[in-house]
């Protein structure tokens, strides 16, 4: 006997109050879950998958159910991820990330569980099945002529795996159960600060030692992300501008990066007011001043900065040149570097390791202090756990194997790779303590970005060295044209468009290129020649796949330069800005594979070396003049005429005006960058160049700086 219609109305009204009473309990057993998160002061990630609209619908009854502080949808239609960054500093107890329309943002992912606070919930709304296909953010690594629809999705296969097994994770499907992992005892609470304005500690001995620094003793503050780093750096500039300081300086790679630390200056002396976005003003006058790198390096280069009794405050030091943070070493007599260790801010392992050497040597009496206790949440914290592993926050650092024995390259696999965790883990905690940029959206990239290859050296299961390379050019000579002009600009393609875009040559987008995206050697293993190795192996395999061109883009430093030209790349392109942050200048390096390749260096190295004297007067004035004299080297050789000769002459030994000699001493600067000089020398011609190329007065009166310039032309005559 059939069903009547009145049956079928009455059956799916009883299946709707059945799931809503199912759907009820699970919403209630997530918030009592919660709560007892918050009595641990814990968070944890809820992994909500399923359809769109389904997974909506319980994300707000979840939203609804209870009195969250400070909610956050993330989505669509809602604050959209790319604005993630947005939030740091801020304090949310739930958010939820839609993943449907947008696809999952590694780093909007990264700076929202740093903003959860004790008790809270990330809920991450995905599709069911999750990591079988790419998805829309994956737009941002989908290069000319890509589509994202077209990618590999090793990265998300691995998150997904990751979701499936872990002990960390809540796992709610629409169509199955709840799932709530068990948790474990409490632990005993923190015994306190003992300072009121701080929450740890940790935090308050911190700021103790920041309101006390000594005088070329440097405090170098390092903590894993939520331990209250900024925080503690605000409360010691609230001090100091109360007590002893008139004025500090504050740097960081962007004013974001630091809004927390003017947050709590304000909230420390609600007397002073905010005059500017980067400039804090207490009513007795005296003031903290948010300067960005390149900013902050003009001005100690023009003595605005620095001196006596001056303090600055670096926040995200891992994101800052080491060559940087030493020139500021020397300017200031009271500094302190803070820095996260591990996240998408940047790798603070890698600071340490690079910026030691330079400590000791300009400042042996430094002092380093470790930040271990969280604040917003208590160790242990699931969410902590599963983002560090889901993002490789903390990816182990390889053993670092005895020199000596053989080295061998091998080009890896990435859809291997994204199932050796272990392999995945080390690879790119070498990546990690070598860069100062890599960051959540780099692994992605690693796995699944288009025209992407690996190449490693590995020795006894342990990674020593990789180098990550991306195909590039290859363009039609119609839409060549097209970037040349400005009308059009692809994505992706850095090196070969940029040359096109800023040199003009289309031949740079039409040839094929293999650029260096990073190459990284343990710490321990440097200066043996495994980088070389890498990039000697991959050169001849790049022109056996047809390119015709190998280049790499880096900032302007004179060792790293060094590296670049001793292996036969030609310089082709300066940035004419410096980078805000690393307050270095860009510069491109390229060398052929075979014919067609030599033929476009030749332009390109042309176009460049006829820019370089006009760029260097204006422009790039402030290019370091270690640079300056490697990238003269690389300039065709000439000879002195008779009458130049008798103009050096003149300058060195009587009373020849510089500036109306200027054309000669050009052309002995370039002389001597093809000879070998002594140290002393080298000293001169560095001088020498600065003056005669960049105008740099040599010294701040008049007769002094022309007697020095007259003693370093002296100084080189000899080579001519």
């Amino acid at each position: 006997m059939g069903i009547s219609r009145v049956g079928v109305g009455n059956h799916l009204l009883n299946t709707h109050v059945l799931e809503n009473k199912q759907q009820t309990r699970r919403v209630a057993a997530l918030v009592h879950h919660a709560q007892r998160l918050a009595r641990r002061r814990w968070r944890q990630l809820v992994w909500l998958s399923g359809d769109a609209q389904h997974c909506q619908t319980l994300a707000q009854a979840l939203w609804q159910a209870h009195p969250w502080q400070a909610p956050l949808w993330v989505g669509e239609e809602y604050l959209s991820p790319r604005k993630a960054r947005t939030r740091l500093g801020a304090e949310h107890q739930l958010v939820v990330l839609d993943t449907h329309g947008t696809g999952f943002d590694p780093e909007a992912f990264g700076a929202l569980a740093g903003t959860i606070t004790a008790g809270g919930l990330l809920v991450l709304l995905t599709p069911q099945p999750w990591g079988e296909t790419p998805d829309p953010d994956y737009a941002r690594c989908a290069d000319h002529p890509w589509h994202w629809s077209d990618l590999n999705c090793h990265f998300l296969a691995r998150l997904a795996r990751q979701l499936h097994v872990s002990p960390d994770v809540v796992r709610w499907r629409t169509d199955q159960t709840l799932h709530l992992p068990r948790l474990p005892l409490r632990k005993v609470d923190d015994t306190g600060s003992g300072d009121s304005d701080c929450l740890t500690s940790d935090q308050a001995y911190a700021v103790k030692q920041l309101v006390g620094l000594k005088r070329r003793r440097p405090l170098v503050i390092t903590a894993d992300r939520g331990r209250g780093k900024s925080a503690a750096l605000g409360i010691a500039c609230a001090r100091l501008l109360a007590n002893k300081a008139q004025r500090v300086v504050l740097t960081a790679p962007r004013l974001s990066a630091v809004e927390s630390v003017f947050e709590r200056v304000a909230a420390l002396c609600p007397e002073g007011r905010r005059v500017a976005p980067g400039q804090f003003v207490l009513a007795q006058g005296s003031e903290l001043v948010f300067l960005p790198p390149d900013c902050l390096t003009e001005q100690i280069n023009t003595g605005q900065q620095g001196g006596d009794g001056s303090y600055l405050m670096v926040d995200e030091a891992a994101a800052i040149p080491a060559a940087l943070l030493g020139q500021w070493l020397a300017a200031f007599p009271r500094i302190a570097f803070a820095t996260t260790v591990h996240g998408y801010e940047g790798s603070g392992r890698g600071f340490a390791l690079r910026f030691r050497a330079t400590l000791d040597r300009i400042t042996p009496q430094w002092k380093a202090l470790t930040l271990n206790a969280p604040i917003r949440w208590r160790s242990g914290d699931p969410l902590e756990a599963m983002t560090n592993q889901l993002l490789l926050l903390k990816a182990p650092l390889p053993i670092a194997q005895p020199h000596g024995s053989a080295v061998a390259t091998k080009v890896l696999d990435r859809a291997w790779l994204a199932q050796q965790e272990a392999v995945l883990e080390k690879l790119f905690g070498l990546l990690v303590q070598s860069h100062y940029r890599t960051s959540p959206s780099d692994l992605r990239q690693l796995l699944d970005g288009p025209g992407t290859q690996l190449r490693m050296i590995e020795q006894a299961g342990e990674p020593q060295a990789v180098l990550i390379t991306r195909e590039e050019g290859g363009f039609e000579t119609t839409l060549a044209d097209q970037v040349a002009r400005g009308e059009r600009r692809p994505q992706g393609h850095l090196l070969a468009q940029s040359l096109a875009t800023h040199a003009g040559s289309r031949a740079a987008l039409t040839a094929r290129w293999r650029r260096v995206v990073r190459i990284a050697t343990h710490p321990e293993r440097r200066r043996q020649g495994l980088a070389q190795t890498l990039l000697q192996e991959d050169m001849v395999a790049a022109k056996q796949q047809g390119a015709v061109l190998y280049g790499a883009t880096f900032g302007a430093e004179a060792s790293l330069l060094c590296f670049w030209l001793a292996l036969g790349f030609t310089p082709v392109r300066l940035g004419i800005t410096r980078e805000t942050s690393t307050g270095e200048f860009a510069v491109m390096v390229a060398k052929a594979l075979n014919s067609e390749g030599e033929a476009v260096l030749a332009e390109l190295s042309e176009r460049f070396q006829a820019a370089l004297p006009g760029l260097l007067a204006f422009e790039l004035k402030a290019l370091p003049a270690a640079v300056l004299v490697l990238l003269l080297g690389q300039m065709p050789s000439i000879t002195l005429s008779v009458r130049e000769g008798q103009d050096i002459e003149d300058v060195a030994t009587a009373h020849r005006d510089p500036a109306l000699a200027r054309p000669a001493l050009q052309a002995l600067a370039r002389v001597a960058s093809h000879h070998t000089l002594s140290g002393l020398q080298q000293q001169a011609h560095q001088q020498l160049s600065a003056w005669a190329f960049q105008n740099i007065a040599l010294a701040n009166a008049h007769n002094e700086a022309m007697k020095t310039l007259r003693l370093a032309v002296n100084s080189l005559i000899e080579v001519k």
